[in-house]
């Protein structure tokens, strides 16, 4: 992990570094060194500090709810972990660990999980507990086409409420994504891209759906982007969507959005079909044991 963004703090007896992913998610990592732990409401402000420091000036102007649900910030925090690949997929999550870790109760982290299991990035089973959630090429496939409906639509009623100061905005956020080296980034700017060509749609609850399909796809996204080839494929398709919007072509733009989006999920489920069937390949077979016959 790069340290662009990290920060020592040795205001108590030991210290710990935090470590910002990038200067776009509201928290990051914390790496612990001498077993010292922290609190959410420390951590924000830390956050609220840091950002607005030199290394930040993304953030001199953000301001945090101080009372943010602690559940919420788990949540947030297990999300960003599960993305980044630190928490790997089956892999158990420890309810008593990590309300150790946040210093907090069990009944926020029940409540985290609760929360991540209906986003679909954590499976609760009964007496096993909970776990991250394995990687489905159904699943990929499925939210892609999703996506493709909703936002399609999305775009359709949106085309003719855009200005020259909302398509402006537009352009900007494509050529920051098409210009985005770092994957944690790029994935966050092609978000605000695709958000940005629906919201003059004023639909509120559709963007509230678009926006929990994007979350849940998030993971599956950085396995396109992990294809150097595919982000170039993927920024000239958004320039072709973002001229469609331009030329006021609602046919042309939902379908080529449709297109965009369908086209990534084929591409994730076969990258995990096919990865799927080489681990099956590689795992030993089991020899059946011969079968004694009896004779009367």
């Amino acid at each position: 992990m790069s340290d662009a963004f990290c920060s020592i703090d040795e205001a108590s007896a030991g210290k710990h570094r935090v470590c910002a992913t990038s200067p776009k998610s509201a928290f990051s990592y914390i790496i612990f060194e001498n077993e010292v732990l922290t609190t959410p409401h420390l951590y924000l402000a830390w956050v609220e500090k840091s950002m607005k420091s030199e290394l930040n000036p993304l953030f001199r102007e953000a301001h945090f709810e101080p009372r943010q649900s602690t559940s919420r910030y788990i949540a947030d925090a297990l999300r960003s972990a599960i993305v980044e690949g630190t928490l790997l997929p089956g892999e158990p999550l420890r309810q008593d660990a990590i309300a150790k870790q946040f210093s907090v109760s069990a009944i926020p982290v029940r409540e985290a999980f609760r929360q991540l299991d209906s986003e679909g990035w954590v499976t609760i089973e009964q007496n096993r507990g909970a776990s991250v959630s394995l990687q489905s090429p159904d699943e990929a496939r499925e939210i892609y086409e999703i996506r493709a409906s909703l936002e399609s639509l999305a775009i359709g009623i949106a085309i003719e409420r855009h200005t020259e100061a909302t398509l402006a905005e537009a352009r900007e956020l494509l050529e920051a994504a098409a210009n985005e080296q770092d994957q944690a980034l790029y994935v966050v700017r092609n978000e605000q891209f695709h958000m940005s060509l629906y919201a003059p749609a004023e639909r509120p609850h559709l963007m509230e759906l678009i926006g929990t399909m994007h979350r849940r796809g998030e993971r599956y996204l950085r396995l396109k982007f992990g294809m150097p080839t595919f982000k170039g494929q993927s920024d000239a398709e958004h320039e072709a969507i973002l001229n469609a919007l331009h030329a006021r072509d609602t046919e042309a733009a939902q379908t080529l959005v449709a297109r965009h989006l369908l086209a990534t999920g084929e591409l994730v489920y076969r990258f995990l079909h096919d990865a799927q069937m080489q681990a099956q390949a590689t795992q030993p077979k089991k020899r059946r044991r011969p079968s004694t016959s009896r004779s009367d």
